[in-house]
């Protein structure tokens, strides 16, 4: 009996924390979509991204490094985006080009390095443990 007591008192303490820990995977991070991708006039592709900002603070800093792969899986270029501000509990979109390659001939989209993320009014930080990618587009953006 006291055994089932106790069974079911540790069973309750894990429900109780069961919540809390959903909640805070679904807030406190910072997406980056790669939402749509579409020809440019100069020949290059236009690259749509939403970045969604579900943490505490604003962002006065935030750049990316990205390498462009062909559909060979082979580097084609690197593109440094700056996407900065990026304000909390707001979603943003910002238009990219990437000059000199069709849309058709990217492949995937590579995060290698996020050369600024700077929260308004505190020091830079590491910010790839609370960044999840995502694309809509028939290009993968990963990391």
């Amino acid at each position: 009996m006291f055994f089932q007591r106790l069974s079911a008192g540790f069973t309750a303490l894990a429900l109780a924390f069961v919540p809390i820990t959903v909640l805070a995977q679904e807030t406190g991070g910072l997406t980056v979509e790669l939402n749509k991708i579409e020809a440019s006039d100069s020949g290059g592709c236009s690259a749509f991204f939403l970045f969604r900002n579900g943490t505490d603070n604003s962002f006065d800093g935030f750049e990316m490094s990205l390498a462009i792969l062909d559909t060979s899986g082979v580097i084609d270029r690197l593109l440094s985006i700056d996407a900065a501000p990026l304000p909390v509990s707001r979603t943003t979109l910002k238009l990219f080009e990437i000059p000199e390659i069709a849309c058709e001939d990217i492949s995937e989209i590579l995060l290698h390095d996020l050369t600024s993320c700077k929260p308004q009014n505190a020091e830079e930080m590491d910010c790839f443990p609370i960044l999840e990618l995502r694309s809509k587009a028939p290009v993968a953006l990963v990391k």
